[in-house]
């Protein structure tokens, strides 16, 4: 049993025990006195009315258990001991691998965020093959399948904690070639029986399965245990181009199968509805929750090959993180004929586009985007820049322009150009 189904069920027997025990109170103090119990009759009647309009009813497996007021914070509320704040100035941070975090350049990074204007770091947990990075004490068998100690956490968390580093876990969902392997059965099958996978020989999970979703928030719900301020979810998608593959796949479509929706509303409901479930499960772990999300579904209503609804998303999350790297953007998007070469105007325009979309939701999340700290030599020649400080500095300060004082630089193998000025 779950650690949240073992707690529901104790929350469930107490509500029993401390009703009956109400009970009989009040039968001991005379409880049959008309006068009395009409005029509480009533006033109960009342506020269960108002009562049951600010409730909603909390699902598992689609049967209400019970009920949680939208405004009550949990009752149980988990401390790491792990005592980081979040930085006043916005989180400005670095991505660091697994292998980096527990390996000889950690001095090297702590020293680069300790000597600048940097504060954060977004360290994988679970990465983009499906490894789990550092030992994790869960009951989940393919979790503990798939954990290996590149790093020791109580370690990590010290070292953040001394620093005063904010640390942000990173965990990759539906991209996870390992779980696919071992479970054809929650990925997609070409038609011989074989686990599909893209160009690149990468596979993909269903994002229609809770059995997916919930090894995923079984991880995260660790990782928040370990002292981690944040979870951030990256790649919560179906595959690049899936409305071009799908009918030739083979896959469970799980609670979807019976919906109404078309197939493009419904990877769209799937991929919104794990976020949305994924932070439920989360709150009562005292952590914040992010999603990366790709630029470009921020300019369209929906992305449809791959389910993300980008306001649906940011309706669900404390962050939202696009990934609004020059290079990602094709030829003369938004009129600039080579992208890479354009920095500033192409943070610039972004912003433009990404603060307008978050600016009618009631509750926007806190925009902290991906920037880029790499050189895309194979976009070929005319097409890209070498990145340096000066390239990093033009996308901070079009961020800035526009609003935005929190960001994320990636850079794949951890090498961070040299003088950047952060702000």
């Amino acid at each position: 049993m779950s650690t949240k189904n073992f707690l529901i069920m104790v929350g469930g027997i107490l509500a029993v025990l401390f009703f009956l025990l109400a009970l009989a109170i009040r039968a001991e103090m005379g409880g049959d006195d008309t006068g009395t119990a009409g005029k509480t009759a009533g006033d109960t009647e009342e506020q269960q009315t108002e009562t049951e309009s600010q409730e909603t009813a909390l699902n598992l497996n689609d049967s209400p258990l019970y009920a949680v007021h939208e405004d009550t914070a949990p009752v149980f509320q988990y401390q790491s001991g792990v005592d980081i704040p979040y930085p006043e100035e916005g989180v400005k941070g670095i991505y660091v691998t697994a292998y980096s975090a527990g390996g000889e350049r950690m001095p090297e990074l702590i020293d680069l965020v300790n000597n600048t204007g940097l504060n954060s770091m977004v360290i994988d947990v679970k990465e983009d093959i499906g490894d789990i990075m550092m030992p994790l004490d869960v009951d989940n068998d393919i979790v503990r399948n798939h954990m290996y100690d590149y790093v020791d956490p109580k370690a990590l968390m010290t070292t953040m904690e001394e620093n005063e580093i904010y640390p942000i876990a990173r965990i990759v969902v539906f991209k996870d070639s390992r779980l696919a392997m071992e479970r054809p059965d929650l990925s997609y099958l070409n038609p011989d029986g074989s686990v599909w996978q893209n160009g690149s020989g990468e596979s993909f999970v269903n994002p229609f399965l809770k059995e997916v979703w919930d090894y995923n928030v079984d991880v995260a719900i660790e990782a928040a245990k370990l002292g981690f301020k944040e979870i951030q979810f990256d790649y919560v998608r179906f595959p690049e181009s899936f409305d071009t593959l799908s009918s030739g796949l083979t896959y469970d479509f799980g609670e979807y199968a019976n919906t109404e929706a078309d197939e493009v509303q419904q990877r769209v409901n799937a991929v919104t509805d794990f976020v949305a479930y994924a932070s439920e499960q989360l709150k009562p772990y005292d952590v914040d929750v992010s999603v990366d999300v790709f630029g470009y579904a921020a300019t369209q209503r929906e992305a449809p090959g791959i389910g993300q609804n980008f306001s649906q998303i940011a309706d669900n999350v404390d962050i939202i993180s696009s990934m609004i790297y020059p290079s990602h953007w094709g030829a003369y998007s938004f009129d600039i004929a080579a992208p890479d070469t354009e920095p500033y105007a192409v943070v610039d325009q972004y912003m433009k586009v990404e603060n307008e979309v978050l600016g009618v939701l009631e509750e926007p999340p806190e925009s902290r985007p991906w920037i880029q700290d790499f050189t895309a030599g194979d976009l070929g020649p005319g097409n890209y820049i070498e990145y340096n400080a000066p390239e990093v500095e033009a996308q901070i300060q079009a961020l800035k322009d526009n609003g935005i004082d929190e960001y994320l630089l990636w850079n794949a193998q951890n090498e961070y150009s040299e003088g950047t000025e952060y702000q």
